[in-house]
């Protein structure tokens, strides 16, 4: 497989305390990848220096087959190359319908003129339906988000990445505040989106985790402690030491 993004040498100080030091990460075409750490290991400003949201003080941050830099792009310009987030904490139009936040979401050409045109096609709707039933909130489409639980508004905010079909999905804490059965279809729903593009989780909860089954990253004070398996990174002494605490 070959590499989507590459993070080489990455360092970021804020008032002299280095959040990132250092980092080299890489994750290919249609991996599906796991991050964890302590608190302060640099989890959400990894995030935001891909996502633009922060400048590195050195450090490069590749993208795609022609090595782009994303360093040089703004963060509007790094979501149409094909990087979406999805922040902790859902971020949907509370007062529109299930249908309607997936219908804003679709990938369209978004000049103002074009907006404010905007129409449905049947195609558009087909591609909501669709999007819906992966997110399993096919009987919800003309639901008020508002009334939706935590975990479908977590699933609608997925499914509203997804309708923008990026190549690369970060998504922070998806589990935290959900149930046991809300984890267990996140756990799927990464899962098949990791089938056509490339899915970094971060997260805290070791069981889901363990359910996504895949590749595991561990920083610690900006830089990777440790990289493997589940299994593999917790039996490493020095994350035992600095997150497992045993």
């Amino acid at each position: 497989m070959s590499e989507l993004l590459e993070v080489n040498g990455v360092s970021v100080s804020f008032d002299g305390f280095k959040a990132i030091n250092n980092l080299s990460f890489s994750i290919a075409e249609g991996e599906l990848r796991a991050v964890i750490g302590p608190n302060g290991a640099g989890k959400t400003t990894f995030m935001d220096i891909v996502t633009g949201k922060t400048r590195p003080d050195e450090g490069t941050v590749l993208w795609g087959e022609k090595g782009i830099s994303l360093l040089s792009m703004s963060e509007s310009r790094i979501a149409q190359a094909g990087v979406g987030r999805k922040f902790q904490r859902p971020t949907v139009f509370e007062d529109q319908s299930v249908e309607d936040n997936l219908m804003m979401a679709l990938k369209k050409d978004r000049n103002p003129f074009k907006v404010l045109s905007f129409r449905a096609s049947r195609d558009d709707r087909d591609r909501v339906a669709t999007l819906a039933g992966e997110i399993g909130l096919a009987t919800s489409l003309h639901r008020k988000s508002g009334e939706l639980s935590h975990g479908q508004k977590q699933w609608l905010e997925i499914g509203m990445l997804l309708a923008q079909e990026p190549r690369l999905l970060l998504v922070d804490e998806p589990a935290a505040g959900m149930t046991l059965a809300e984890r267990e279809h996140t756990t799927d729903l990464l899962v098949e989106a990791a089938k056509t593009r490339a899915v970094v989780v971060v997260e805290h909860d070791m069981e889901f985790v363990r359910r996504l089954n895949c590749k595991v990253t561990v920083l610690h004070e900006g830089s990777v402690l440790a990289e493997g398996s589940l299994d593999h990174v917790t039996r490493n002494e020095k994350v035992i030491e600095v997150y497992l605490g045993r």
